[in-house]
């Protein structure tokens, strides 16, 4: 297990919470409770109260490390935490929010795995005078949310697709154009139709890319460009191995065209078409010609085939700080007070605009990657080259 140590303000107080990251496995099992405070089961004297912390999934790296970081935040804070992770199941992820509410949750923090399918939840959540946070997934068509804390995702759209200019040669690091004019063959991915997130993605990338799809710098010899048709449900890493496949011999194969670019909306997505392009003899480096490839969250084993020159870049979103501020919305609500938001227009959820905290984010590609993720603490040297987290 590796911890990871940030400085969170809450109540008034400065506390440093030690944030676990642990990628291979969480605190609990999937559908398990990891709950106890103290190793004897039994909350601290100065226990905060019970948080209940939902999370999706186990399965992708970034929200086991999520999950651990926000759970010991909390307990470094004062608090039982009881941390779900749902196994990418929506039942059992509306029975664990159940069980939070009905065993006395003081607040939820919840990564929905479907921001549409927990209204009866936040219902019940309202009616125990439970507030809810939202986490990095906006929960959609529900009255009972109070605070979404997420990094600004349309910005993370546009640095994906700028990136794939970038490495395209199109722009300069700079971001001024180059000159080049192509035409480059790329192809479009999104992740998933359930996720709110997926459709800022989309639409920050293609406010960059459309003006050079038009200009016919860029080639979409698919013609597949429409949200809904390369959305990826479930951001199944298997799902997009597949459909590049299918891309490929549907518009590739007995043709001259090869793939020079791929936008992939996060790494799981990326490495299974990055697959796709190996198991067709695409050449094994960017240096030997494989395509630009995008992806988001950097994953170790994609940060890993970043330094070795097989895919081109991923996009940083520092989940240290994101879980910083769940735990101070958490500890804000509790104190009887509000969390003070940065932006209160952009996030409406179909009932109403949630009061929200937007974090930055970061391009991370081989010339960066030292200083970004290993000189932070993200990742250590030895992880990135074994692509394994410690």
């Amino acid at each position: 297990m590796r911890i990871r140590t940030i400085v969170a303000t809450g109540a008034g107080a400065a506390l440093m919470l030690g944030l676990a990251a642990c990628a291979g496995g969480g605190a609990g099992s999937e559908g398990g409770s990891s709950a106890d405070a103290t190793s004897g089961g039994e909350p601290a004297a100065d226990a905060g109260g019970l948080i209940g912390v939902a999370m999706p999934t186990q399965t992708v790296e970034r929200w086991t490390q999520d999950g651990e970081g926000v759970k010991a935040g909390l307990e470094e804070a004062g608090f039982e935490v009881d941390l779900q992770f749902a196994n990418d199941d929506i039942p059992t992820q509306q029975q664990q929010i159940e069980n939070m509410v009905q065993n006395g949750a003081e607040a939820l923090i919840i990564a929905a795995i479907d921001g549409t399918a927990l209204s009866g939840q936040l219902q019940a959540a309202a009616d125990a005078g439970i507030p809810v946070i939202s986490y990095d997934r906006l929960i959609r068509d529900s009255d009972n949310v109070d605070f979404y804390v997420t990094f600004d995702n349309f910005k993370v759209g546009v640095g994906q697709a700028t990136s794939l200019l970038t490495g395209l040669g199109i722009l300069d690091e700079s971001g001024a154009e180059t000159g080049e004019k192509g035409p480059f063959n790329v192809e479009l991915f999104a992740g998933s139709p359930d996720d709110n997130n997926a459709g800022f993605f989309f639409n920050g990338a293609m406010s960059v890319l459309q003006p050079y799809v038009d200009s016919g710098v860029l080639v979409i010899p698919s013609e597949q460009t429409e949200f809904n048709t390369v959305a990826t449900p479930g951001w199944q890493q298997e799902t997009a191995q597949t459909r590049m496949e299918d891309l490929l011999t549907g518009s590739y194969v007995g043709t001259d065209l090869k793939v020079q670019g791929v936008l992939a909306p996060n790494d799981g997505l990326a490495r299974g078409i990055i697959t796709a392009l190996r198991n067709n003899g695409y050449p094994e480096t960017i240096a030997d010609g494989f395509p630009i490839v995008t992806g988001q969250d950097a994953e170790i084993g994609s940060v890993k085939l970043i330094a070795d020159g097989v895919q081109y870049s991923t996009i940083f979103k520092d989940t240290r700080n994101l879980a910083e501020k769940a735990i101070e919305a958490a500890e804000a609500f509790l104190a009887g007070e509000t969390p003070e938001p940065n932006d209160t227009e952009t996030y409406d959820n179909g009932v109403k605009v949630i009061p929200s905290f937007l974090l930055e984010s970061e391009v991370v590609t081989a010339d960066n990657l030292e200083s970004v993720l290993v000189d932070s603490g993200y990742w250590t040297a030895e992880e990135v080259a074994s692509g394994q987290a410690s």
